[in-house]
């Protein structure tokens, strides 16, 4: 964002704090040549409206390409950056073509409900009764896979197996989807199974207004029974920036009609909803709050009430690792009794596993549903996950060190000699400044520093940036844009891929001050 004057100022500053003949010394001339040249290689690119357009969209590969095949030297930054955006596109759909965006759900129910249901005269005759009977009741397997086809139409194969005590089945779909146009898109489907005969469906999706869109999707189950047919249409519609209404009416086997509110925010994710149908018409409410940890956690509650009975559920959810959220919610019913259900996200995978505690209402089977999966995270956390993540970051860090340590040595080296160049400017900067009571930088540290006790065994990785910092002190101000500060003159990365700050104590009007800023955190000082 740097206007030409900017440009210019900084060029001439640099140029004369590198320029040649200001150096007697053999080696600091040399040091001062090299230097001399980076900056106005630097100015030769940015002072040209094109060549500038070009390096901030491609960077130096964009400016060393032989011939420049992407786009003509000739055209405006404007025509430039559409190019750039044009064959963004088209690397896009390439991408697009080559994924198949896999997504799969795993879910396996248990019977645990021989915990909590004993009846011992039951029990006394039968060998080995001692031991409560867990058994795996019901298990369900879905997958799917897109594939894009063209810019517009994807292919979407999906399958699915499930079985219950003993008895299960099977199905297959294939839908194809096409985007019409910038407001919406149609998508036709095609299914069979093993206990369901053959399946036709269409679904279509029309953005009516910029805040409003709607959804109808029937379909047609042929069975030995006959045609069933069924109809589902949403409408929703944006009531503020956060909240969403949704109308739906379903026709067919389950008849119903659904109106909800659905309000999400950063922090928090709230919902009510109320459907009259048959065979069931219950009204939900449910909330979710979001702490804004690095760990992504989640709490959330609901109330189902309806003719099937009343539902409480409360539970949390969290993020193990990169690409993992783990989540445990407890279901407490009348009918229904206790449940809990734990649920792990990996990627674009899903297991789910219901654990069906009891068919009673027992304060027991409500304590154990809560406060046993909480005990075995933390230990799992502490002793298992903690470590793995700990090690996990390391391996990494120690493989972007070793492929960036030859390019860091040059930028360190490219810096001891520019801080070199620089002690006879900031000796006149510091008698000008100490002249007029200004602003001198008495010490200034840029990387890793470690303040937190529980962090107290990491080691320290700071550089001396004293004398850069001064230099670039003008008029008794000290300003640094948003940018990370391992890119200035005189500064270099002193820990790769950790987390950096600059530390400053200056002088000003002859009083000290300290000053603590975050790598890409805009600085001014003197402070107010």
């Amino acid at each position: 964002q740097a206007s030409q004057e900017e440009l210019k100022g900084a060029y001439r500053r640099l140029c004369m704090l590198y320029h040649p003949d200001k150096h007697r010394d053999p080696e600091l001339k040399a040091q001062a040549e090299r230097l001399f040249n980076l900056v106005h290689q630097a100015y030769e690119v940015l002072s040209d409206p094109q060549t500038r357009a070009i390096y901030d969209i491609y960077g130096r590969r964009g400016l060393e390409m032989e011939g420049w095949e992407v786009v003509e030297r000739k055209r405006t930054p404007a025509e430039i950056r559409e190019e750039f955006e044009r064959l963004q596109r088209e690397r896009e759909e390439r991408r697009l073509q080559q994924r198949t965006n896999p997504k799969g759900t795993i879910s396996v129910g248990i019977d645990a409900t021989d915990l909590f249901d004993r009846y011992d005269e039951e029990y006394e005759d039968v060998p080995g009764s001692s031991f409560p009977q867990i058994e795996i009741n019901k298990m369900q397997i879905s997958q799917s896979i897109e594939a894009p086809l063209t810019a517009t139409d994807t292919a979407i194969l999906s399958g699915n197996l499930s079985t219950q005590n003993g008895n299960g089945g099977g199905s297959i779909n294939f839908a194809l989807r096409r985007v019409t146009s910038a407001k919406g898109w149609g998508e036709m489907e095609f299914g069979a199974g093993d206990l369901q005969g053959p399946l036709f469906g269409l679904k279509i999706f029309r953005n009516l207004t910029p805040r409003c869109f709607i959804t109808t999707n029937c379909a047609l189950q042929f069975s030995s029974r006959g045609i069933r047919p069924g109809l589902t249409t949403v409408l929703a519609r944006n009531l503020d920036k956060n909240t969403m209404g949704y109308l739906q009416w379903r026709w067919g086997i389950q008849s119903a009609m659904n109106a909800s509110i659905v309000r999400d925010t950063k922090t928090s994710h709230f919902t009510v909803a109320l459907q009259l149908g048959i065979p069931h018409s219950f009204m939900m409410v449910s909330y979710q709050h979001k702490f804004q940890d690095e760990d992504q956690t989640r709490v959330k509650g609901s109330l189902k009430a309806g003719f099937f009975g009343t539902i409480v559920e409360y539970g949390a959810e969290r993020k193990i690792s990169r690409h993992s959220i783990l989540g445990a919610t407890v279901s407490v019913g009348v009918p229904q009794g206790v449940s809990l259900k734990i649920k792990l996200n990996r990627a674009s995978q899903t297991y789910f596993f219901p654990v069906h505690l009891t068919d009673q209402l027992l304060p027991s089977a409500v304590f154990y549903a809560t406060v046993g999966p909480l005990v075995i995270y933390f230990a799992m956390h502490r002793l298992i996950i903690k470590p793995y993540l700990r090690a996990q970051k390391e391996r990494e860090l120690e493989k972007q060190r070793e492929s960036t340590a030859s390019d860091i040595l040059q930028k360190k080296q490219e810096a001891e000699a520019a801080v070199r160049l620089m002690q006879e400017s900031v000796r006149r900067i510091i008698e000008a400044e100490e002249a007029r009571m200004g602003l001198i930088v008495v010490n200034a540290w840029y990387g890793k520093f470690v303040n937190d006790n529980s962090r107290k065994n990491e080691k320290v990785k700071v550089i001396d940036v004293t004398v850069p910092l001064q230099c670039l002190v003008k008029d008794s101000k000290l300003i640094l844009t948003e940018a990370s500060k391992a890119g200035l003159p005189g500064f270099y990365d002193p820990c790769v891929g950790e987390e950096k700050n600059l530390k400053v104590l200056y002088q000003f009007r002859g009083v000290l001050h300290q000053v603590m800023s975050a790598d890409n955190e805009a600085l001014r000082i003197p402070k107010q």
